[in-house]
């Protein structure tokens, strides 16, 4: 009876181990891959896993994380996007778009947006984009009288863009535990990412035309007009944007696999860097121990879930999940709802790498046996797996928008109030994000019911 008990029950105090754990402070790569070796060892003692499966993780992390090519990508987006930070991309990108919509209500406040959804598009680092935009923008809206929260809310909000929008590194890790292609998760997030940035669009625009105080527009004695409005084109708008193209349209024409797509990123960075001026030594040095070491941790990482999740398995996690999915009755529907309600829960309390690495090796072979019926049909063809998990995916990447925002955990929250004047306070920060939150759930449902915003674009280009 106790033997039968352990092997019932061991995932899942395994599981719950590893929830009370992340909050003891310790790195989550040490954390993760512990409660992997100890619940291996504890196996041992009763008889459930045997010391020789120790042996399957090394190659396992060898064969599937060393050797996997699209995991170079990595690094290498990371350089971007650090790189981009320190050329003066973004605050050239800044000054031109608050000048093209200084004639709109709300005009910064939409800069900010738009300038996030281009950024995103180029790098998926979060705390540079948030950081780089509260130190670029937020001095300017202050100066211009805007609304403290409405400021905080939208540069957190299109700060935290870039987890979704291609090329995200969110998505490399998720194309990777779920054995899905990395192209195929980057076409499927576009629309949503896009979705969400015109629902901020769409709220800004509409607040600020029912309450101008709240964003006062831009001085006339500041506009640009006729040559130097072209000239400021050229330098600010379309370094960024030639960027976007050449590295995501690259991959989707077919010309570049990810990982050649984010060299030519990389170099693209330095050659804005070398064009600006901005290429010194002490540049170049300051990105690439950045670049390292944020990768490093990130593979850390990955090794860290290869142990917990082949543990997990050997020690019958799989079947565990199904029998307790199958006792509930909660049908393929209310299995969805309650896995979108704990993602949206533990964004409160857990980073996104967390919760990624938790959540999906655990659920998603659980979610691609589930029958939606009709609703993820294509020309009436039911749908295949890789349709579903890309699917579900995307879901689980615009539900973990929130976690950079929720309290008390709300890592962009953060970032912006260590950069931010000591006169905006954090309780203005909390209710200004208060209105993007609800939009990132709308942007949730949104793709929950029209599947065909995450799936129309691998359908129709990967046919």
């Amino acid at each position: 009876m106790e033997n039968f008990y352990i092997e019932d029950w061991f995932p899942l105090i395994m599981f719950a181990s590893l929830g009370i754990l992340v909050f003891s402070g310790l790195p989550v790569a040490f954390v993760i891959s512990g409660i992997g070796i100890a619940f291996g060892f504890l196996g041992m003692a009763y008889d459930v896993f045997s010391f020789v499966e120790f042996f399957n993780i090394v190659s396992r992390i060898w064969g599937g994380i060393a050797e996997n090519m699209v995991m170079v990508a990595v690094p290498m987006f990371i350089y971007m996007g650090t790189m981009l930070e320190k050329s003066g991309v973004a605050e050239d990108l800044l000054e031109c778009l608050n000048v093209l919509m200084r004639k709109v209500p709300g005009g910064l406040a939409l800069s900010v947006t738009l300038m996030g959804t281009i950024m995103a598009a180029t790098t998926g680092i979060i705390g540079a984009s948030v950081v780089m935009m509260t130190l670029l923008a937020l001095p300017v809206m202050m100066r211009r009288n805007y609304d403290p929260s409405l400021a905080t809310g939208t540069i957190a909000a299109s700060g935290t863009l870039g987890i979704l929008i291609p090329p995200s590194i969110m998505l490399v890790l998720m194309s990777d535990l779920m054995s899905v292609s990395v192209g195929n998760l980057f076409l499927a997030a576009i629309i949503p990412g896009l979705l969400l940035a015109s629902l901020y669009t769409i709220y800004i625009f509409v607040r600020c035309q029912l309450q101008p105080h709240l964003a006062p527009p831009l001085p006339d004695a500041e506009a640009v007009h006729g040559t130097d409005m072209v000239r400021m084109m050229l330098r600010s708008f379309i370094p960024p944007v030639f960027l976007i193209v050449l590295v995501l349209g690259s991959i989707f024409a077919g010309f570049a696999t990810p990982t050649e797509a984010a060299g030519v990123g990389a170099l693209g960075a330095t050659f804005l860097a070398l064009v600006k001026g901005r290429l010194k030594w002490d540049v170049l040095k300051d990105v690439c121990e950045r670049s390292a070491l944020t990768g490093a941790m990130l593979f850390f990482l990955f090794a860290g879930a290869t142990v917990f999740s082949y543990v997990f398995r050997s020690l019958g996690g799989d079947d565990l999940v199904i029998d307790l999915v199958d006792s509930a009755g909660l049908g393929a529907w209310g299995v969805l709802f309650l896995l979108m309600l704990i993602v949206f829960v533990l964004g409160f309390f857990f980073d996104w790498v967390e919760i990624t690495l938790i959540v999906l090796p655990i659920f998603a072979p659980v979610i691609a046996q589930l029958d939606f019926g009709d609703h993820l049909s294509v020309a009436g063809v039911g749908p295949t797996e890789t349709q579903v998990l890309t699917w579900f995916a995307v879901m689980v990447a615009v539900n973990l928008q929130t976690s950079f925002l929720t309290p008390p955990f709300g890592f962009a929250l953060f970032y912006l109030k260590g950069v931010a004047p000591k006169s905006i306070s954090i309780q203005q920060i909390y209710k200004g994000i208060i209105p993007f939150v609800i939009l990132q759930v709308i942007g949730l449902l949104l793709v929950m019911y029209f599947p065909e915003l995450a799936l129309w674009m691998p359908n129709t280009l990967l046919e």
